[in-house]
């Protein structure tokens, strides 16, 4: 059955029937989401702002608080089996339809960020050897990140099974150089670097400091352990989004952990904190030669595609059905006949090739992206949990399906104060920053409200979006005073 000569326009509204994904493809959305470009650059982040110590300290808590944040997203999956797109449906539910709009888009704009780092981090790469590359912000790298930018595009257009099928087996061929390193460098690990690495440098700062400069650099690399509760509609059965949330942070967790704890064991963490990126290459090669850099950049390379592939699916999804509910404007709503939200994945795209012409302008086009895709993301995860906190202190009522128990509760509030703290540890910048982004969004609100012939804002929405705007004004302010720097 061919459209070719339908008029989107005119054509139909009714939606096909959505692909259904079993256990087995939901989780290995998840751990394709979480295994990308963070990890082979966990060595070098951490490295840069605590010893063996401090990442304990920091690896539990982030542990700890993620997973207490995927336990929340398997609770809300029972709870809310009638809310698709996870984080976004959530917030709106909770919160209202501005709050739920803005947690969309923050979202959004999170996974189109962050996909930008993954293309930096390739050609960053491959520039170890083809130094017209240089740190992947030069002009060539940038043409050439921007054709594989949209040859993904075209690739997804295609359909979304095909998609999530090479998504799986992506998801396996990527995991197994990561093992391998971690088994090599507990091989060659020196007991007597890591004990010169155990309580940080001086330039540190106290311990308290140490652990909070390296929470952004975990919400980076535990940022999909939302995917299976995003792309719930496609679930064969819902419970599945649940289980495939928390197998997927459990397998993952114990990986990132153990990179960066062995790579203490094998250089200073002055030389691993002025390491190229990616961090875990060099690791490896000052252990067993050049063979370990190329190893794992050739693992790099593959890991960060498929993470690439999974985090455009996702993205162009919560604009998909923000727009199904009438949140988005309407024609962000459009899919095709493979079940594709072409004009939400159009959007994305497009979205990752303008930031990416901006990291040539930046002149720490990585780190600076990493840490701006995680403040994006504080947003939608603080309503997400407290919307899980509503749910349980309201057990029974229209809210949700079922009874809530004590431990929901106690959980739901972990993961709000978890949240809450990352925000804190971002500090001003971001907040800042993240505000300049939002603020401007609210355009796509209002052109979706006059589509439905309503009032742009409620009186309770105006204030939000006065604080936003105000937000913003001061981040624009503080950027040109130089008070704050990209």
């Amino acid at each position: 059955m061919s459209h070719a000569g339908t008029d989107p326009e005119t054509a139909p509204t009714a939606d096909p029937p959505a692909a259904k994904l079993t256990l087995v493809t939901l989780t290995a959305l998840v751990v394709g989401s979480m295994v990308g470009a963070g990890v082979f650059s966990l060595p070098r982040r951490f490295a840069q702002e605590t010893g063996v110590a401090g990442a304990l300290i920091a690896w539990a808590v982030a542990g700890t608080g993620m997973l207490m944040l995927a336990f929340v997203f398997q609770t809300l999956a029972v709870r809310r089996p009638d809310l698709d797109a996870g984080v976004y449906a959530y917030a709106k539910a909770g919160f209202g339809e501005y709050l739920g709009f803005f947690s969309a888009f923050g979202y959004w704009a999170s996974a189109c960020v962050g996909n930008v780092t993954y293309w930096v981090l390739i050609m960053s790469t491959v520039g170890a050897v083809w130094p017209a590359l240089g740190n992947g912000d030069t002009l060539l790298a940038v043409v050439l990140s921007s054709a594989g930018l949209w040859a993904f595009f075209l690739l997804i257009r295609r359909g979304v099974k095909e998609a999530a099928a090479i998504n799986r087996i992506v998801t396996v061929a990527k995991v197994v150089p990561i093992l391998v390193f971690v088994v090599l460098a507990l091989f060659y690990l020196d007991g007597e670097v890591f004990a010169a690495n155990w309580g940080g440098a001086d330039y540190a700062g106290s311990l308290f400091n140490q652990v909070r400069g390296t929470m952004l650099a975990t919400v980076f690399v535990f940022l999909g352990v939302e995917g299976a509760s995003v792309y719930s509609r496609h679930a064969k059965r819902r419970e599945d989004v649940g289980r495939a949330t928390v197998l997927g942070f459990l397998s993952v967790f114990a990986v990132f952990a153990s990179v960066t704890i062995v790579s203490y064991g094998i250089m200073p963490m002055a030389e691993i904190a002025e390491l190229r990126q990616p961090s875990m290459a060099g690791v490896l090669e000052h252990a067993v030669g050049t063979w370990g850099q190329v190893f794992v950049s050739i693992g790099l390379v593959v890991s960060v595609l498929g993470a690439y592939l999974a985090w455009t699916l996702m993205a162009a999804e919560v604009l998909f059905v923000a727009a199904k509910d009438h949140d988005m404007p309407r024609f962000l709503g459009r899919s095709t006949a493979q079940d594709v939200p072409a004009n939400a994945l159009l959007m994305t795209t497009s979205l990752s090739q303008l930031v990416l012409i901006v990291t040539m302008f930046s002149d720490d086009a990585f780190n600076f992206a990493l840490d701006l895709t995680s403040a994006l993301s504080l947003i939608p995860f603080l309503l997400a949990a407290a919307f899980a906190v509503k749910i349980a202190l309201r057990p029974g009522s229209a809210l949700t399906a079922g009874r809530s128990t004590r431990p929901e509760l106690a959980i739901a509030l972990v993961a709000t104060l978890y949240t809450a703290f990352l925000l804190f540890a971002a500090g001003l910048k971001f907040v800042l920053v993240s505000f300049i982004l939002y603020a401007p969004a609210t355009f796509l609100f209002v052109k979706a409200r006059r589509e439905q012939y309503r009032r742009p804002f409620s009186a309770r929405e105006a204030v939000i979006c006065a604080v936003s705007a105000a937000g913003a004004a001061v981040g624009v302010i503080a950027l040109a005073l130089g008070w704050i720097e990209l």
